[in-house]
């Protein structure tokens, strides 16, 4: 830690200065633990036994109404998993009763329901806009059946296809699509082969992830066994590059190191997740079910990863909260500056400043003031922000500013 940032120690207020500014409309994440089939790779909490969705529904709901009223207001609602569309719209539809129910959410929310193609066909997606969802999000992965099939999903690149362009028959005017790449073998031209499909969509939201092998899933067990070779790391950062060059060139704007949001000439709609923004700029989000993840007034929290413990502490009648924490304000500047970062429109100086009463150049200036003379950050009008190839090595970018 840097040794200006370890002067920064002292107790910090849970709120920023000022009284006067209205709570911050919060989030609600719904984590619904089922899947049919567990991809390789994925590390997500879900379990495939849908016998188990009745009683996860009825805990949900306890859950919700333990937690009413928690925060002021909503304008976010987000289910995802696992898979929420092994959910039957009726069943969305009951939890969104009971969400409803519980908490003030605004008129105009964002409600995105997660969508694995395999799990839904045409008449279930107006379903699911029936009974209040106004933003899909399809994991679509991979227009190649053979990366498809290596990722582990259950699902064919037509299968996708047809899922992208029922939603929009349904009405849905808000969809995000999701692309991994990076899996071993694929080359540049194979990637923008890929993206040059899925543009032709016309998504309104792209959210592109490099594959990584998390701990303790069977695709990284393969590489410890020698089963899978992965990409080396320039390879993967010339990708990055190139997803970032490409879909910029096709009107897409990048305002997150994975994420992408149409930007059409005269379309005064913002595109980008309002639901993921949160995760990025301190607001408060509530998180239920199994796993779930929550975070106000500078203290997070996270439910208990396993669906058998949070049904039978919520049948106590007690929240199924397994740890908590109050960020110090140390540990609040470093995620500042991590999240902040992440951002294309980056750090607002004065936003630090009035949040942690000291300067950001009187913290970090000297090693930002080296990252601009390298070219991996910028300066402009009290913004600092990574630049292309700062966002390409931006774990490195971080470490130096915090080191």
């Amino acid at each position: 830690m840097n040794k200006n940032v370890s002067l920064l120690t002292e107790d910090c207020p849970n709120t920023p200065t000022g009284t006067s500014t209205p709570p911050a409309l919060a989030g609600l994440y719904i984590h619904v633990p089922f899947c049919r089939a567990k991809c390789p790779y994925c590390d997500f909490y879900s379990v495939t036994d849908p016998g188990l969705i009745s009683a996860y529904i009825e805990a949900l709901l306890a859950e919700l109404n333990m937690r009413r009223h928690q925060v002021h207001r909503a304008d976010t609602i987000y289910f995802g998993g696992g898979t929420p569309s092994v959910l039957t719209p009726l069943q969305i539809a009951q939890i969104l009763e009971g969400v409803h129910t519980c908490f003030s959410v605004t008129p105009d929310a964002e409600i995105t329901l997660e969508v694995n193609p395999e799990t839904v066909n045409q008449a279930a997606l107006a379903s699911y806009r029936e009974a209040g969802i106004n933003r899909l999000n399809i994991g679509l992965q991979s227009l190649d059946d053979a990366t498809l099939k290596f990722l582990g999903r259950i699902h064919t690149a037509e299968k996708g296809v047809d899922t992208y362009r029922w939603a929009r028959a349904s009405g849905f005017d808000n969809i995000g699509v999701d692309l991994i790449y990076g899996v071993p073998g694929q080359t540049r031209s194979l990637w923008e082969t890929e993206m040059a499909g899925v543009v032709g969509l016309a998504p309104d939201h792209l959210s592109c992830y490099t594959l990584t092998m998390e701990p303790g899933t069977p695709m990284t067990e393969k590489v410890k066994n020698g089963l899978i070779a992965p990409l080396d790391e320039q390879t993967v950062g010339d990708l990055f590059v190139c997803t970032a060059a490409y879909l910029n060139r096709s009107g897409y704007r990048q305002y997150e190191i994975s994420n992408f949001a149409r930007a059409k000439a005269g379309d005064r709609i913002d595109r980008r997740s309002r639901h993921n923004r949160k995760y990025w700029t301190f607001a408060p989000y509530l998180g239920f079910g199994p796993a779930a993840h929550s975070f106000q007034d500078n203290t997070r929290w996270w439910n208990h990863r396993s669906l058998d413990v949070y049904l039978a502490t919520l049948k106590t009648g007690s929240r199924p909260v397994a740890e908590t924490e109050t960020l110090t304000r140390e540990q609040q500047i470093i995620e500042f500056v991590y999240l902040g970062l992440r951002q294309t429109d980056g750090i607002d100086t004065a936003h630090f400043a009035s949040r942690f009463d000291a300067g950001f150049s009187d913290c970090f200036g000297p090693e930002v003031r080296r990252l601009v003379r390298e070219g991996l950050v910028e300066q402009s009008s009290g913004w600092i922000r990574a630049t292309d190839r700062g966002m390409q090595f931006f774990e490195h970018v971080v470490d130096r500013i915090l080191s």
